[in-house]
């Protein structure tokens, strides 16, 4: 006897279909799993046959041949659980009607409980773009599977419940969820820019970075507060619309971040990955690859503190995911792409003391110290940031004084306006802010006037710009005249454009 359960498997982002195919035939009792099944998927017959018998019923005699089909896919996690053992009592008879349209996901704990996987998001989109209508899931997983519209979700605890659900004894609702609702309780940053004393020209720098996506580095000395200013970085970043939500999510689904009780990333990611972190870490990858920080950072910030520490492998393997918008990780087993847009803050001190050019503390560093210290930083890298802000001491009154500066609220209205405008701008393609234009988009989007052009040229002349670094600051021109709400880029734009290009302007080494 032969019975076919349909299933999925993740990968990267892709959802692959998967037919649980169950033979029973006499013989001695025990159970084969084929089909390029990892040890969790084998280690499944045991978990099968105790939720059975704990659900009170009875494990069917005979021997069984469980395939996992297409066989040259690789098959990984427990989420074949719940549909192995339906398939095995439905050759029982204990399941009498059939598997019409119907997906099946999930773990089985020992007692019979249905638990949550990874994953749930990408291969609900996938169903629904394959045609599928309705899907068993987790409870724990229901809420993240109805973020997708056109397909009915079941939601089940445990593994009887699912047989009364199919049996039509129990028939249980397509869970629902509003995600509309769910991004309307966005949560608010209790980081406010209003707390920061002083450094005007860092926040000024940070709008301007927020209203375009573009990367900011900045240089201070310990304690002028660049921590501060990036972390406060997303409370002034636009909201998400529910196709960033639902895209965000997916690759938080696949990495397992999502919570049953937060099924959908409210606010624009900010990660903050420690200096020890590896390339694997940050770009991603593994046996098995995995979305890393550049990925979980998508349509948000990533955040690198203490930037020259980071291993030289690491800071390289950014150039290609920052200029791209995606990174492409390929391993003897699969070859997968990951979105990665994201924009890219990073602190650094100016020397390894910390007190270069600083007015009270003195340097100690050695020339050949601080050179080292720099030349962990190549100049390809340093290209592809736009922003490169110096942020000074604070003064003793700044110190002392109470904070006197705008909040967050009142910043974020500004890019957000700004953003609009972009988004009006680049309607119909691909591009979504100002950082992201191809030179097609710069050439028409950017036009100066004889003014604002021959500012530029002496900039190229005085700071030796490259061309890439050219490009870079008509894009932060263009986000400026964004800000103010001007249609034409003008010289005012431009030579508040070039006075974020702290490192051509100055040597750190």
């Amino acid at each position: 006897m032969l019975t076919k359960v349909i299933s999925a498997a993740v990968n990267g982002l892709e959802a692959i279909f998967v037919e649980v195919e169950i033979n029973s035939q006499k013989g001695l009792p025990g159970q084969t799993i084929v089909g390029l099944p990892d040890a969790s998927v084998r280690e499944s017959r045991d978990r099968v046959r105790s939720a059975i018998l704990n659900s009170g019923y009875e494990f069917p005699p005979g021997y069984f041949t469980i395939n996992l089909a297409p066989a040259d896919i690789r098959k990984e996690g427990p989420m074949y659980d719940l549909p192995i053992a339906l398939g095995i009592l439905a050759l029982a008879g204990t399941i009498k009607n059939e598997f019409q349209e119907l997906i099946v996901l999930g773990e089985l704990s020992l007692d019979g409980t249905v638990r949550r996987i990874n994953g749930i998001l990408p291969i609900c989109l996938a169903a629904r773009r394959a045609g599928w209508k309705k899907i068993m899931v987790s409870l724990e997983n229901a809420d993240e599977a109805s973020l997708v519209e056109g397909i009915a979700v079941f939601g089940v605890v445990n593994l009887r419940q699912a047989i009364e659900h199919i049996n039509d004894e129990n028939r249980l609702a397509p869970h629902h969820v509003d995600v509309k609702k769910l991004l309307e309780g966005e949560i608010e940053s209790e980081l406010d820019f209003f707390d920061i004393k002083g450094q005007g020209y860092g926040k000024r720098a940070l709008e301007v970075a927020a209203a375009g996506g573009h990367n900011i580095l900045l240089v201070g000395s310990p304690g002028s507060g660049k921590t501060m200013l990036a972390r406060r970085l997303p409370g002034i970043l636009p909201p998400l619309s529910i196709e960033e939500a639902l895209e965000v999510a997916t690759l938080y689904s696949v990495a397992g971040l999502l919570g049953s009780k937060t099924p959908l990333v409210k606010r624009r990611p900010f990660r903050s990955p420690h200096h020890t972190t590896s390339d694997v870490g940050i770009i991603g990858g593994g046996r098995v690859p995995k979305p890393g920080e550049v990925s979980l950072s998508h349509l948000g910030v990533l955040f690198l503190d203490e930037f020259p520490e980071f291993d030289r492998r690491v800071l390289e393997v950014l150039r290609q995911p920052m200029e791209d918008g995606q990174v492409t990780i390929s391993r003897a087993q699969a070859t997968l792409t990951y979105p990665a847009e994201f924009m890219l803050v990073a602190a650094m001190n100016p020397c390894a003391c910390g007190n270069y050019l600083d007015p009270v503390k003195p340097c100690v560093c050695s020339p050949l110290k601080a050179q080292n210290y720099w030349a962990k930083l190549s100049g390809p890298l340093l290209d592809r940031i736009d922003l490169q802000v110096e942020l000074p001491r604070l003064s003793r009154d700044e110190l002392t004084a109470q904070p006197d500066g705008e909040g967050s609220a009142r910043i974020r209205e500004r890019v957000v306006a700004a953003r609009k405008r972009q988004k009006e701008r680049f309607k119909g393609s691909k591009t979504f802010c100002n950082s992201r234009m191809t030179s097609k988009q710069l050439r028409e989007h950017c036009r100066l006037g004889k003014e604002a052009e021959n500012l530029l040229k002496s900039a190229v002349v005085h700071l030796g710009l490259s061309a890439r670094s050219y490009d870079r600051v008509l894009k932060v021109s263009r986000t400026i005249a964004d800000l103010e709400g001007d249609n034409d880029i003008a010289a005012p734009h431009v030579a508040e454009a070039t006075q974020y290009r702290a490192l051509d302007r100055k040597s750190y080494k």
